[in-house]
């Protein structure tokens, strides 16, 4: 069987400053472990929430992906959230796909309207006009009109819109499993294997 050409692309990855940055590092933990290139980026409101959440305290001007531990065989590639000379602000650069988790409402109203005030703007636009694969994770709640239509402005763009909206059929025990649950989704759109929960009428193994 060949190998998925989109395998071999790296994935971008934005940590932006809605509440849910544990579900931003299990993914890039995952992403890493299962060997892949992740280009990550991460606003001033991000590395706020990263410190108030997880007591994480990163740079996004100097990123450095050993604040997020054990990261496995992949390669994680650091931008500044200014950094306009990024590969990923180029539709030129290829990827298989990219991720905002969390994304907050004010940065899914920038993407929704074309507002490419940073890097993360800027990119998830490139994968809008070069119909890539984006996925926004929001985590607000309740929503507004404005919210709503926003995604459905994104929707129609070409964007998935993932809320951070765990299930409870899994059963899950800890909130580790929550969490897993929603990287799984994530995951599963970015054609990226894995066991991370129990599915619908399976096992977690299976």
């Amino acid at each position: 069987m060949t190998e998925d050409p989109q395998s071999e692309l790296p994935i971008v990855l934005a940590m932006t400053g809605a509440s849910g940055a544990a579900y931003a590092v299990r993914l890039l933990q995952v992403l890493a472990k299962a060997g892949r290139t992740v280009h990550l980026t991460i606003s001033e409101s991000g590395a706020q929430v990263l410190r108030e959440e997880l007591n994480l305290a990163v740079s996004p001007a100097n990123l450095d992906a050993s604040s997020f531990g054990d990261l496995g065989p992949g390669r994680i590639v650091c931008h500044a959230p200014n950094d306009f000379m990024a590969g990923i602000a180029s539709g030129s650069f290829r990827t298989a796909g990219m991720v905002v988790a969390p994304c907050s409402m004010s940065t899914l109203a920038s993407i929704a309207h074309g507002i490419t005030t940073n890097l993360i703007t800027r990119a998830a636009d490139v994968h809008l006009k070069e119909r890539r694969k984006l996925i926004l994770v929001p985590r607000e709640s309740p929503l507004s009109l404005v919210h709503i239509e926003n995604m459905a402005s994104v929707t129609r763009a070409g964007a998935i819109v993932l809320p951070a909206s765990p299930g409870w059929y899994h059963q899950p025990r800890s909130l580790e499993d929550l969490i897993d649950f929603v990287v799984e989704r994530i995951c599963d759109q970015l054609g990226v294997e894995n066991k991370l929960a129990k599915r619908w009428g399976g096992t977690k193994e299976g």
